[in-house]
């Protein structure tokens, strides 16, 4: 049946992007996972098969596809299975590059997108602080003026891609620290090498392979040219890239769901149980397509989501209503199966007990769920 969202176009590319996957990347991503990290290697062949430009613009070395075609890539990523390669991706390509391709000078768009596109230079984003997460009025870190220069101190956790990544699009406050609530942020590009940046591993129990870290600004020199857009406009920059972080958030939590059904159901077949296997069981057949039902409601739900963004980047409601929603059934779904599992399922170590792990951090990642129910309520019922 033909898609409303989908051409023969993307349908192509999704074959070619999974074969990509499984070719370059999933014989490696449990070793990644288990070192917590992603080499090199791996984004020169993921730039390589033209993937780390698809949202952002020719001038900077992108492809300027198509929104759909970006909603194919991070299904299939969230495919895979490992939830520390698909947010490491996913951060560097919709969340920290984003900045940069929407409000970057050209100067900044050739230092740091261009190769980020051709996966020299990795991304990070780092927004949250110890004691602000998705209320970004309670963020403390500040940049002085200093001549040429702004001076960065303060305190930033859980950045994904941090142990690795080359650059950090940081928020900071620009107009000093007794500026609270919205004003006064901007957004700043501060490479790793700079004098005064600690970068702290942060040994988390999900997502392993994007090298989850700490940092720490003390006295970090940025010149002034790295502010991204106007001095004081991060929040609604902010604001506005927040919508495509859950919706990326969301549609791989779609293709993580997917996935975990899909190798549940192969374990179901092979698991034998009085003559039979469990896959001939009716409660587990009924349970099974429930969970099915579940994870093809989230992605139509993610599908008119990303039509409607691809419209108006400010499809807040939408884009959280997918979040919630996607990553609630990905965290259900990996639950149930990890049941079905039996034992096998709470093995240190195993594939579905790792799942469960990555499904559970990302119901709380670019704002949790119960953030997502407010927001929803909000702007949800503003129009009756």
């Amino acid at each position: 049946m033909e898609s409303p969202y989908l051409t023969a176009e993307h349908e192509a590319f999704r074959d070619r992007v999974r074969t990509f996957l499984r070719k370059e990347i999933a014989p490696h991503a449990a070793g990644w996972e288990e070192r917590r990290t992603m080499p090199r290697s791996a984004w020169h062949a993921l730039a390589a098969e033209g993937l780390l430009g698809l949202n952002h613009p020719r001038a900077a070395g992108g492809a300027e596809a198509d929104f759909f075609h970006s909603v194919v890539f991070l299904e299939e990523l969230g495919r895979l299975g490992f939830g520390g390669v698909r947010f490491a991706v996913a951060l560097h390509c919709y969340m920290g590059t984003s900045y940069l391709a929407s409000k970057g000078s050209p100067e900044l768009q050739q230092r740091y997108l261009r190769p980020a596109v051709s996966g020299e230079r990795i991304a990070a984003l780092a927004l949250t602080e110890p004691q602000a997460g998705s209320d970004l009025s309670g963020l403390a870190a500040t940049a002085r003026e200093d001549g040429d220069d702004l001076v960065v101190d303060g305190e930033k956790r859980f950045i994904v891609n941090g142990g690795f990544a080359d650059f950090f699009v940081t928020a900071v406050r620009t107009a000093g620290p007794a500026v609270r609530g919205q004003g006064g942020l901007s957004l700043v590009v501060v490479d790793r090498e700079s004098a005064g940046l600690r970068v702290t591993p942060n040994d988390c129990v999900a997502w392993r392979a994007c090298a989850m870290a700490d940092l720490s600004f003390r006295g970090v020199r940025v010149p002034k040219a790295n502010v991204v857009g106007r001095p004081g406009s991060g929040f609604p920059q902010i604001m506005r890239n927040m919508q495509l972080e859950r919706l990326a958030a969301g549609i791989s939590a779609v293709g993580d769901a997917a996935n975990c059904l899909e190798t549940t159901w192969r374990f179901l077949k092979e698991r034998g149980m009085f003559e039979s296997t469990l896959s001939a069981k009716q409660a587990v057949r009924h349970r099974m397509a429930e969970l099915l039902t579940e994870v093809e409601a989230a992605r139509q739900l993610a599908y008119h989501a990303a039509w409607r963004y691809s419209r108006d980047p400010l499809s807040i409601t939408e884009c959280s209503m997918v979040k919630l929603k996607a990553t609630e059934v990905a965290k259900t779904v990996a639950e149930e199966c990890r049941h079905l599992h039996g034992a096998e399922g709470f093995r240190a170590g195993s594939a579905i007990s790792a799942t469960v792990n990555d499904a559970q951090a990302a119901a709380v990642a670019a704002g949790a769920s119960e953030v997502m129910r407010d927001i929803i309520a909000q702007s949800g019922y503003e129009e009756f």
